[in-house]
């Protein structure tokens, strides 16, 4: 990729680059969490995007998005997002570097990537993670990698209009070989955790499906877990997210909840303590309970938090019946996406041919598989 991307980079505006890369990120576990200000455990994978880039001398800035075989031009002075544009993650990201104070000159930069598109490895964060490191870098402006997460995550809130949490720039950003980040998203601070799966690896089951429940369901799980803190906090005086509530008080927030309301918040107080657990688990060499705990988070998320779907419960359900299998849940918002599977490394190749077999038989899709191995965070490469 650095290779394919200097030399398009030469062909389409003739100068040496500097080359950045940010990767894409796993979550092994704590799902929905973040917008309670939860914990959650993310990791950087090998997949990722890369940034050519150098000084033109002009007013303008220079695009060229291998992916998509497009070029496009925008002003220092005077741009504005398009929806759904790719362009709008550069323009984002300068404009958040502009209101810092930061005041990057014209520059060309071309962008090629190796996240497979529908996976659930945030390619629009390391997108944006690749752009800001790339800036960085090429300008002298030794931007911290929290402040590159921190810009990334309120580009995409306001030029590409996601709400999203602040995980999966921080994983790209501060993803480390070989272990996950422990991350307070109160606080945005990290414990790294080694991970040894020894004779195991991990994989995802892309689904291949994405139901359009997706975005009203995210807006009322928040709406949920916001109405429940308000509940709650007459009993819990100090609260302000159910992080803040223990699984030793959840009987005595199932008296105080709704009905409709207690699974919810049961999902989000189970899973930050599943988070910590699965972390503690790591730590000691215990895949055995590292696995249980993704097959308590995916029924979690499946019966309680409701952000599932048929497709996903059926990959992970036919994956607990296998022997090599230690463990498998969702990853990421649900209602399609994939799976992540802690699998014998040796077992991977009967696996795949297993499922896909099921799968095809049941729904009448071929699901893709992804190995995923953690590797290291953003960084300018040469």
């Amino acid at each position: 990729m650095i290779s394919l991307i200097q030399t398009s980079f030469q062909d389409h505006f003739g100068s040496t680059p500097l080359i950045s890369f940010a990767p894409g990120r796993i979550n092994l576990i704590g799902e929905h969490t973040d917008y309670q200000e939860g914990f959650v455990f993310p990791a950087a994978v090998r997949q990722g995007i890369w940034i050519a880039i150098q000084k033109n001398g002009l007013p303008v800035c220079r695009l060229f998005s291998l992916d998509f075989d497009q070029e496009f031009t925008f002003e220092l002075k005077a741009f504005s997002p398009k929806k759904g544009h790719w362009a709008t993650y550069v323009m984002g990201m300068v404009a958040q570097l502009q209101q810092a104070g930061y005041q990057p000159e014209g520059f060309d930069m071309v962008i090629g990537g190796d996240i497979p598109v529908g996976s659930g490895l945030s390619s629009s964060a390391a997108l944006s993670v690749a752009i800001g490191t790339g800036l960085s870098g090429l300008f002298g402006f030794g931007l911290p990698k929290k402040n590159i997460a921190l810009y990334a995550q309120k580009s995409e809130h306001l030029y590409a209009g996601l709400k999203c949490g602040i995980m999966d720039p921080y994983a790209s950003a501060f993803g480390a070989e070989g272990k996950a980040l422990l991350l307070d998203c109160r606080s945005n601070d990290h414990e790294e955790i080694p991970v040894d799966l020894g004779d195991y690896s991990l994989v995802l089951v892309n689904s291949k499906v994405k139901h359009s429940l997706a975005d009203t369901a995210y807006n009322k799980r928040r709406e949920a877990c916001e109405e429940s803190v308000r509940i709650l906090a007459e009993e819990f005086p100090g609260i302000t997210t159910l992080r803040d509530i223990a699984v030793s008080d959840l009987e005595k927030v199932k008296s105080l909840l709704p009905t409709a309301l207690f699974p919810k918040a049961k999902h989000l107080i189970t899973e930050c303590e599943r988070v910590h657990l699965a972390a503690a688990a790591l730590k000691s060499g215990k895949l055995d309970e590292f696995g249980r705990l993704l097959k308590a988070s995916h029924l979690s998320l499946s019966h309680d938090y409701e952000v599932s779907c048929p497709e996903l419960d059926f990959l992970a359900e036919k994956s607990w019946e296998m022997d090599a299998v230690l463990g498998s849940r969702m990853m990421g918002g649900g209602f399609g996406g994939c799976t992540i599977n802690l699998v014998r490394t040796n077992s991977l190749a009967s696996f795949e041919e297993e499922i896909a077999t099921l799968y095809r038989k049941e729904y009448g899709i071929d699901p893709d598989f992804i190995p995923v191995a953690i590797s290291s965070g953003a960084s300018v490469i040469a």
